[in-house]
């Protein structure tokens, strides 16, 4: 009598989306009158434990628009009516997909987060990608945080870490979105910044490019051939091919290279910047020290 609840499917589409799947609960339940909507993490739904989120700690993760979205349909129902009720949102399994995302670093325990911004997927969006990394920017920020590493992938990132011996918490997901990083942590900066990543990307960004996707920009073997003064560079197929052409001069020219694109991206702001360069086995092969 003074609550009801229903599960739905969550159809991601094309999005890369651990969520794609999973039975999403929502129950509503009376409340004590004048309370307003209050919600509440449910099993498989995570709870804020830092700050630098849009919401404070202790709160459950379900972010502003959700939550808008869903006072707005209550709203409509009620016509008029105070909404004075408990909405518990549940995840089956969440707590499980959650060790896939980066809710740990970003202090969400117990379960998964409960995001949005339109309440639409667009198919294969990028968007939720940059989202995270920029609320991993403020939690390093809100946190205090000095020193963070952003990396194109899992390796890089653990050779950073290695060297640093920074945590999880310290480190940004890149991945391709190295703009994301970049044009973020020009308006909210952290005094040092560490960019670790494979030949390839850091070639790429090297070249300018900070959409690091291989559908979004391509290695220019041209300009890689000028850079390493060397003509055989330019039947390379890939940028790990032209170093063992080339060797360490071309890998710490790219190093140095990609600094540079990075401390013009961030036009000024108060951060110090390192690139670090791999092969696929994890060996650093180029670095260009903070400056």
């Amino acid at each position: 009598e003074d609550w009801a609840e229903v599960g739905i499917i969550k159809d991601a589409g094309d999005d890369p989306d651990v969520t794609h799947g999973a039975l999403v609960l929502a129950k509503v339940s009376i409340g004590e009158a004048g309370q307003g909507l209050r919600f509440i993490a449910g099993s498989g739904v995570g709870t804020i434990t830092k700050p630098g989120l849009p919401l404070p700690v202790a709160e459950p993760a379900i972010n502003p628009v959700p939550r808008l979205m869903i006072d707005q349909a209550i709203s409509d129902v009620l016509e008029g009516e105070e909404p004075d009720f408990d909405i518990t949102i549940s995840i089956r399994d969440g707590e499980a997909l959650a060790l896939k995302t980066w809710n740990g670093r970003l202090g969400i325990v117990g379960g998964l987060s409960v995001l949005g911004t339109t309440g639409i997927v667009r198919p294969f969006s990028c968007s939720s990608w940059i989202a995270s990394i920029h609320r991993g920017i403020d939690v390093a920020v809100a946190t205090g945080r000095e020193h963070v590493i952003a990396a194109t992938g899992s390796t890089s990132e653990d050779v950073a870490r290695g060297i640093y011996g920074l945590s999880e918490e310290d480190c940004l997901d890149m991945g391709d979105f190295a703009g994301g990083v970049l044009k973020y942590l020009r308006k909210h900066p952290i005094a040092k910044l560490t960019i670790a990543g494979g030949i390839g990307k850091m070639t790429k960004l090297a070249q300018g490019a900070i959409d690091l996707h291989s559908g979004r920009s391509q290695v220019d073997f041209d300009a890689l051939a000028k850079m390493a003064d060397c003509a055989d560079v330019m039947n390379a197929n890939t940028a790990l091919e032209a170093y063992t052409m080339c060797g360490t001069p071309l890998a710490a020219k790219i190093a140095a290279q990609a600094q540079e694109t990075a401390l013009d991206v961030l036009k000024g702001a108060p951060i110090v910047v390192e690139t670090i360069v791999i092969d696929r086995s994890g060996n650093i092969i180029a670095r260009a020290d903070f400056r």
